[in-house]
């Protein structure tokens, strides 16, 4: 696992050992119809190494315990695990310390966080949250429908036609009025790769907070929030070698300490009385009930694979794969691409083939055992400016190669021959 053996050292030039990384992944081993997989459907999930399963099952067989609530030997050490699983997780994208580390089910949960424990006290009418029209669902419909519940209003930064922000748009857009500028970090269906830096100084020039996505973006680029200037930040464990069910929500401790929390149960609490509650300490107070144990503790393992390759290595793979890919497919006059230049952006590329269906396509390329997403990828406003109903989207990771690349532009082949 990690970097070539004549490149070691997680040098920013080196080079993938990216046979030694596939050794860590044995679902990659699969055969479909004697052909071996192709995943290529990373921005959806991506696959979890041994080592981060290994710590899984390592939890459950000798330490499995519920935490802050028992003095018994398990339950300490359980507690002690899932609260280090915090400050590695703040490490990991600079945050200043567990406080500010919220851990949630996923990215939509950490939106929704924000949305309902800031956003119902503090938006109302006059105010405007500001995104983007190629944000995901998680973002879009939980801004859109907070904004309709205290009369706020919604505006979007257009893309323009090769797939960037206009950010002369965005410095009109983002007014005293607006309170909230949030934002996708990587598109997951243009790949496109957004100056957030900037969009977060435009919302504090004018007074506004700023949110950012990060679930195309922690996976696969060094990401520091303070550099960045964000407020809020979201991400998925199983995007980045981790488990399902477990998502992070970045925010500024004294933002965080300033928000009501948005559940309520056991652990969060400090006192409760029958008449009165207050809450614990962060991050608990916004962690209710019995929280993602297992679940975090293995995030931070899959912060330790990621940060053994080497998050630069990470960052260049993909994107050279996703160049690779980007040229490939524009060989083909019946292929339109999405998105931005094949140099100029994240490890993904969406695309149709001529005016088969995305679903069509992403069914004859399954008989061949390669893997990518089709549909709208939860970004339906984006598509219906595009003007298309959907597109097959292949995205990359570490353990991909340009072999796997030319398997599938082998199988659109064969797909094309199908459907002519």
């Amino acid at each position: 696992m990690g970097l070539s053996e004549t490149d070691a050292g997680a040098d920013a030039g080196a080079a993938l050992d990216v046979e030694g990384i596939r050794a860590d992944f044995p679902i990659l081993e699969r055969e479909f119809g004697g052909e071996q997989l192709i995943y290529l459907d990373n921005a959806a999930t991506s696959h979890t190494p041994d080592q981060v399963v290994d710590t899984i099952a390592h939890f459950y067989r000798h330490t499995n315990a519920n935490v802050h609530r028992g003095l018994h030997q398990l339950s300490q050490e359980a507690s002690i695990a899932y609260e280090e699983a915090h400050d590695r997780v703040a490490e990991f994208i600079g945050a200043e310390g567990r406080e500010e580390i919220v851990f949630t089910k996923n990215t939509t949960e950490s939106m929704n966080t924000v949305a309902y424990a800031w956003g119902l006290a503090e938006l109302g009418p006059g105010d405007e949250v500001v995104m983007t029209e190629m944000e995901h669902h998680a973002a879009l419909v939980t801004w859109q429908q907070i904004a309709k519940k205290n009369g706020a209003e919604v505006k979007y930064i257009q893309v323009d036609d090769e797939g960037y922000l206009d950010m002369d748009h965005a410095r009109e857009l983002i007014t005293d009025d607006t309170e909230m500028v949030s934002a996708v970090h990587v598109s997951n269906t243009l790949g496109t790769v957004n100056p957030v830096s900037e969009l977060a100084d435009l919302a504090h020039d004018h007074d506004a907070l700023c949110f950012i996505d990060g679930a195309q973006s922690v996976p696969h680029m060094p990401v520091d929030v303070q550099d960045i200037g964000a407020d809020f930040f979201a991400f998925s464990g199983h995007k980045m070698c981790g488990p399902t069910g477990i998502g992070v929500l970045y925010g500024k401790e004294h933002l965080l300490e300033e928000m009501q929390p948005y559940l309520y149960g056991g652990m969060m609490i400090s006192k409760v009385t029958f008449e009165e509650s207050t809450w614990h300490e962060l991050p608990w107070k916004f962690e209710a009930g019995t929280p993602v144990i297992a679940q975090g503790i293995a995030l931070a393992e899959a912060c330790d694979y990621l940060d053994d390759i080497g998050m630069e290595n990470v960052d260049r793979h993909g994107r050279e794969l996703a160049e690779y890919a980007y040229d490939r497919l524009s060989e083909f006059e019946d292929i339109d691409i999405l998105g931005p230049p094949g140099d100029d952006r994240g490890a993904l590329v969406s695309f149709n083939l001529g005016n088969v269906h995305a679903h069509d396509t992403s069914e004859i390329l399954n008989e061949f055992a390669v893997a990518v997403r089709a549909g709208d990828h939860c970004t339906q406003p984006l598509h219906d400016k595009l003007g298309v109903t959907a597109s097959a989207r292949a995205s990359f990771y570490i353990y991909n190669t340009r072999e796997e690349v030319d398997r599938l532009v082998e199988a659109l082949d064969s797909a094309r021959e199908l459907f002519a």
